[in-house]
Parts: structure tokens; C-alpha cells; sequence
């Protein structure tokens, strides 16, 4: 059994950056990772997501803006966000799969999931 907790949520103006953290226990360094969001009244979406060996995916939202990074070692997966814009405002969840690869997985097939971090940008 995976167990995952977000830390690093928090308030921002925009343009300000934040990084969140993923503690995983129960983890295996073969799981695909993933950061979503989900704001009010809307449909949770993938930002993005990082196979076992480190290769990554982007929304075309976050591209050149958050970068995912994992430390097997450490057992954690990052979200490093700069250029924090008010629409990136929502509750961040990580997730992991029972798969190495992240290629062609949508949400539901992501099988463990945090608690999630709010964060909140301010104009």
C-alpha cells in the first residue's frame, strides 16, 4: 500500500513561487508520479507527471513555468512552480500509479493519491 502527503502549499502573489513536496511510504522507486490540480468547480487535471527513470510530461499550462522532479532515495516527488499566475490557484494532489511508464495514463488509471495542498495566487 502507497501513502502520499503534499507539503509546500501556500499564498503567493503572482509571478512568487512555491515548491511542493510528496513523502511517499509503502513506494517502490518503479512507480509513475504525478502532480494534479483540481480548482472549485472544476475538473481535476494532470499538470504533470515523471516515469521511474525521469522522464516527464507537461500540461501546455505549466510548460516553461513548473518542473517535477523525484529523489528515490528520499522517497519524495517535487513541483518546483515559479511564475505563479492567479488561474494556477487550486487544491495540488500527487499521485502514483502502478506503472514505471507515465505515457498514455489518464487520472483514473493513477491508483494512490495524497490528501492535497492548497495554493492560492493572489493578483
Amino acid at each position: 500500500q502507497v501513502q502520499l502527503v503534499e507539503s509546500g502549499g501556500g499564498s503567493v502573489q503572482a509571478g512568487g513561487s512555491l515548491r511542493l513536496s510528496c513523502a511517499a511510504s509503502g513506494y517502490t522507486s518503479n512507480n509513475c508520479m504525478g502532480w494534479f490540480r483540481q480548482a472549485p468547480g472544476k475538473e481535476r487535471e494532470r499538470v504533470a507527471s515523471i516515469s521511474d527513470i525521469g522522464a516527464t510530461f507537461y500540461a501546455d499550462f505549466v510548460k516553461g513555468r513548473f518542473t517535477i522532479s523525484r529523489d528515490n532515495g528520499k522517497k519524495e516527488v517535487y513541483l518546483q512552480m515559479n511564475s505563479l499566475k492567479p488561474e494556477d490557484t487550486a487544491m495540488y494532489y500527487c499521485a502514483a500509479a502502478q506503472r514505471r511508464w507515465c505515457s498514455g495514463l489518464g487520472t483514473l488509471d493513477y491508483n494512490y493519491w495524497g490528501q492535497g495542498t492548497q495554493v492560492t495566487v493572489s493578483s
